[in-house]
C-alpha cells in the first residue's frame, strides 16, 4: 500500500511539472513557470506577476490567418489549453464559452490535434465563439518556459498588462474563473 501511495504521489508531482523551487515564479521579467509544491491552482500577487510571452499562431478556424495575444492588448485574457481528444476538455469547453458570453476574453490553444478538421468540428459542434490558436506540434507552447505541456486542459489567466496572474493545472468551471477575471479587470 505504501508503494502504491508513493507511486501515485510521484506520478502527480511529475505530471504537475514540479521543481525543487519554493516559489511559483523564477526571478526575471519574463514568465517562467515553476509549480510550488505540486499546487494545481496558483495565484500571483501583482508584485509577483511576470509578463507572458507573446503567443501567436495560426487561427484554428481561419486557415492562413494569424492569431496573437498581442491582438488583445489592454484586456484580461483567459488562455485555455485544450484538445478535442481530451475528455475533460469536452466538459470544459462550454464553461469557456460561458465566460466569453459574459464578456471575458477567452483564447484557446488547441494542442496535439493533427487533424485540423476534427478540431474545427469540435468547435462548431459546441458552438464555441472564442478564438483558438492551432498548435498541433506544441511549438507555440514552447515559449511558456517551464510550463507543463502534458497537463491538458489547463488555464492561464493574464492581467491587462498580460502578466500571468493565475494558473489552473486542472479542469475549471466558469465560476472558478469569472471572479478572477472580474478582479483583474477592476485593477488599475
Amino acid at each position: 500500500m505504501k508503494r502504491l501511495v508513493a507511486a501515485v504521489v510521484l506520478a502527480v508531482l511529475t505530471l504537475a511539472g514540479c521543481s525543487a523551487g519554493k516559489d511559483a515564479v523564477v526571478p526575471g521579467s519574463s514568465f517562467s513557470f515553476v509549480s510550488p509544491g505540486g499546487k494545481v491552482d496558483i495565484a500571483y500577487d501583482a508584485a509577483q506577476r511576470q509578463t507572458a510571452p507573446v503567443l501567436a499562431g495560426e487561427d484554428l478556424m481561419n486557415e492562413g490567418k494569424q492569431l496573437s495575444l498581442a491582438d488583445y492588448a489592454g484586456k484580461v485574457v483567459v488562455l485555455n489549453l485544450w484538445g478535442q481528444w481530451c475528455g475533460p476538455c469536452r466538459t470544459e469547453a462550454p464553461e469557456m464559452e460561458s465566460l466569453a458570453k459574459q464578456g471575458v476574453q477567452v483564447v484557446g490553444i488547441d494542442v496535439r490535434d493533427p487533424a485540423r478538421e476534427v478540431a474545427q468540428d469540435f468547435v462548431r459542434d459546441r458552438q464555441l465563439t472564442y478564438p483558438s490558436i492551432y498548435d498541433p506540434d506544441g511549438r507555440v507552447l514552447l515559449k511558456l518556459t517551464g510550463y507543463p505541456r502534458n497537463i491538458i486542459p489547463s488555464t492561464i489567466v493574464l492581467d491587462k498588462q498580460h502578466r500571468v496572474a493565475a494558473v489552473f493545472l486542472r479542469p475549471v468551471l466558469a465560476q472558478d474563473l469569472l471572479p478572477v477575471a472580474q478582479r483583474l479587470t477592476a485593477e488599475a
